[in-house]
């Protein structure tokens, strides 16, 4: 059970292409790191959210960072063929999600700056079944004020927000106060 979150290495978002568009990277099981740091390293903006949970190894427990969405991660970028061609070159990544260099498909801006704002509040966030029906609400205080999903019930005056990506059919869950939330 994840205890708190982490943004996996940190990123600024002052370096990011404003112009670009967020584009999905498929890895290979346990490979999310090996290819963010590629990547990085050749000047992209990338965000791989990670979250903390507890392991146990050799009879002791302890906490480990491990990928909210394990097996993908997102790059910002103006897409053309030469930065797709830098891109599939990474060691680990499997592909990217569409069709072509030019088919690719993306991850609108909100859903990626909606996991950004869950993972730098200190509301602890988990790993949650994507939902496609549900309430549709957004958050009126609080750390995570503005923020838009689906709320879960959980108790009766605490929810689960369910925060979407559409195109990986994959969600997060963060636990809020269910008298914070409005119906949209």
């Amino acid at each position: 059970m994840p205890l708190s979150v982490l943004d996996g290495p940190a990123q600024s978002d002052q370096g990011a292409d404003t112009a670009g568009r967020w584009y999905v990277l498929w890895t290979h099981s346990h490979c999310e790191g090996l290819v963010h740091d590629q990547l990085t390293a050749k000047g992209f903006d990338l965000f791989l959210p990670r979250t903390e949970r507890w392991s146990r190894r050799n009879g002791l427990r302890h906490r480990i960072r491990v990928p909210l969405f394990p097996g993908y991660l997102f790059v910002n970028t103006m897409m053309d063929k030469q930065r797709y061609l830098d891109i599939r070159q990474a060691r680990g990544l499997v592909g990217m999600l569409g069709e072509r260099w030019d088919g690719l498909l993306t991850v609108p801006d909100t859903e990626i700056a909606s996991i950004r704002t869950a993972l730098e509040s200190t509301a602890a966030i988990l790993p949650y079944p994507y939902l496609r029906q549900g309430q549709r609400v957004r958050i009126t205080t609080g750390p995570l004020t503005d923020l838009e999903g689906v709320l879960v019930r959980k108790k009766e005056n605490k929810g689960l927000l369910v925060l979407s990506i559409d195109l990986l059919q994959r969600a997060a869950a963060v636990e809020v106060d269910c008298t914070w939330v409005v119906p949209l």
